[in-house]
């Protein structure tokens, strides 16, 4: 429990670290100040003293401006318990931090011709089948064609750049195979293969990626510095308009994860400017994120913001927008669809569109699509007395007990979905 309401409180965090009020207690060092403000947001004087491990009673010495923090080990004990960035405080970098980007100019080297042809197959691969199947494939071509020119004297950076770029995919892969732990050890690997290539605007696009990782698997705080670091990378490197959106909107997705609401709408129309008036340029090794990935994404922002209005449009623009050969995107959008009007307690409507969830692509090698598949069903369970979501269920479950006999090859007891 101790660790969940400290989570909690980080999430909380998180959210404030754009707040004009805590950026000014931080830089006073006036921790009182600090104190108050999460007090005010609704965080319990118990729980912030436990979380920074200190009494009550010094707690409310500090808030009332009866004594201030001097040592500095306790500036590191508050800045390692609420996880708020060592430079806002005075402090080293903590170990918890995302590497501070390199201040050198960003090095952009053309890719071999071969890396980039086999970068775009596996791209077009997934776009059209998700990941599932293709990981094994990436993860040989790493072992065989890669490493070697890795340990090559001959070899120049732009080795370190596709090695870091297919280390990359395979934590993409490997993240839709429902192995996020091992998603995780592949975006380490490459965040330090980018910086070693010198391509910083690469090295961004890789914490954008580990970004959306945290936002899975439930750590928002992690998220936002993981967003805020791939910006403050791209700051160094060449201006790419559609990565600048993406990680503006990952902020936005985990700041409306910690119910920011104003900073989260913030950061989404950042996105939207950015992505909205400016001319695209292009990088071998990113993926374009587009008007409908940030659809995609906006639906979700304003979905956990309750927004629900909001986020239907945004959803509903996101599937128009899909091309047909990304089965994997258009089947989350449409997934993202049939929860919002859940939320919003149209059941008609929500069984009205989940009817295009049982006709998904046979080929869609996704796990990362059967649970959210999974996550669906719940939600609509908690509504079966009413005899349309009854009928939808049992057709529901039909179709999943065929998808599941399909994906029986890649689906492990730890990736796996759920069968009533």
């Amino acid at each position: 429990m101790k660790g969940r309401q400290q989570q909690d409180l980080r999430e909380v965090v998180a959210g404030l670290l754009g707040d004009p009020r805590l950026l000014a207690a931080c830089a006073e060092r006036d921790m009182g100040a600090l104190f108050r403000l999460l007090n005010h947001r609704g965080v319990s004087t118990r729980r912030i003293a436990a979380a920074v491990d200190i009494t009550q009673g010094r707690l409310y010495d500090y808030m009332n401006g009866k004594s201030r923090v001097e040592k500095l080990s306790v500036f590191e004990q508050i800045a390692d318990a609420l996880q708020i960035p060592g430079h806002l405080l005075g402090l080293a970098r903590r170990s918890w931090e995302p590497q501070a980007p390199t201040p050198q100019k960003s090095v952009e080297i053309p890719p071999n011709g071969d890396d980039l042809a086999a970068m775009d197959a596996f791209r077009d691969a997934d776009r059209q089948a998700g990941g599932g199947r293709l990981y094994g494939a990436v993860v040989r071509h790493l072992h065989n064609d890669v490493g070697p020119r890795l340990v090559d004297a001959r070899s120049g950076l732009q080795i370190f750049a596709a090695a870091a770029a297919f280390t990359e995919m395979a934590g993409w892969m490997a993240h839709d195979t429902g192995r996020d732990e091992l998603a995780q050890q592949h975006f380490d690997r490459s965040l330090p293969l980018a910086r070693t290539s010198g391509d910083l605007t690469l090295a961004a696009n890789i914490a954008a990626s580990s970004s959306h990782l945290a936002l899975q698997t439930g750590d928002p705080a992690q998220a936002a510095h993981l967003a805020r670091t791939g910006l403050e990378n791209l700051a160094h490197g060449r201006r790419i308009p559609s990565l600048t959106a993406r990680l503006h909107t990952m902020h936005a997705r985990a700041l409306a994860a910690t119910q920011q609401h104003d900073s989260a709408v913030r950061a989404l129309d950042t996105a939207h400017t950015v992505l909205g008036t400016s001319v695209e340029a292009e990088h071998p090794w990113i993926s374009p994120f587009d008007a409908a990935a940030l659809a995609s994404e906006a639906a979700l922002v304003m979905r956990d913001l309750e927004r629900y209005a909001e986020a239907l449009a945004h959803a509903e623009q996101a599937i128009s927008l899909r091309e047909n050969g990304r089965a994997r995107s258009l089947a989350l959008s449409r997934i993202t669809l049939v929860g919002i009007h859940v939320h919003r307690a149209d059941l008609d409507a929500a069984v009205h569109f989940g009817l295009t969830l049982l006709t998904m692509s046979p080929n869609l090698s996704s796990i990362r699509v059967v649970h959210q598949l999974d996550e669906l069903r719940a939600m609509l369970e908690l509504h079966r007395d009413y005899p349309p979501v009854r009928d939808f269920l049992a057709r529901f479950d039909d179709a999943a007990r065929a998808r599941m006999l399909l994906l029986a090859d890649i689906i492990t007891p730890h990736s796996g979905g759920t069968l009533p």
